[in-house]
């Protein structure tokens, strides 16, 4: 066991975890931030996305250790009433059929989401082309982030920030 010390969710936190703790299970087993989820456990399909200093990161393939004074960003932490842009597009396009992968879909998209510029439908496809839907609302995902986009272009055209 070792002192683990990370920034989650804006809230400093500081752990006696073995190091190579997935970050995932330190997530939502010591912090009760169950939003992130495990499916694969390697890393492979995405369900478990975090942001780790701005960055998409597995959560499930991620040690612990390697957080250490780092920044790491949940869904719950994305907004603190669920009222993120990409949250409700999610809700308007209808996204989620089981909903397990959701909060992965939109931990991978916000990063791209927070850079500057407009991404078109193919960087939107390329950006998230690793993270998996069992049901396959592909269609809808896409749909939803191309709506988060116009309101996002919209707002800054009216001088807003969202």
């Amino acid at each position: 066991m070792e002192t683990v010390e990370f920034v989650a969710n804006g809230v400093l936190r500081r752990l006696e975890v073995d190091p190579a703790m997935p970050l995932a299970w330190v997530l939502r087993d010591l912090l009760d931030l169950q939003g992130t989820k495990v499916s694969c456990g390697v890393g492979m399909c995405g369900a478990c996305t975090v942001h780790v200093d701005g960055e998409p990161t597995r959560a499930c393939s991620t040690p612990v250790g390697s957080v250490r004074g780092r920044h790491v960003l949940t869904i719950e932490g994305l907004s603190a009433t669920g009222d993120h842009p990409l949250q409700r597009a999610w809700r308007a396009e209808q996204v989620p059929q089981c909903g397990f992968c959701q909060s992965g879909q939109i931990m991978q998209v916000a990063a791209l989401l927070a850079r500057p510029g407009t991404p078109d439908r193919a960087a939107i496809v390329e950006h998230m082309a690793d993270n998996l839907c069992r049901c396959g609302t592909y269609g809808r995902i896409v749909r939803a982030i191309e709506r988060a986009v116009a309101e996002r272009a919209n707002a800054e055209t009216k001088g807003e920030a969202l």
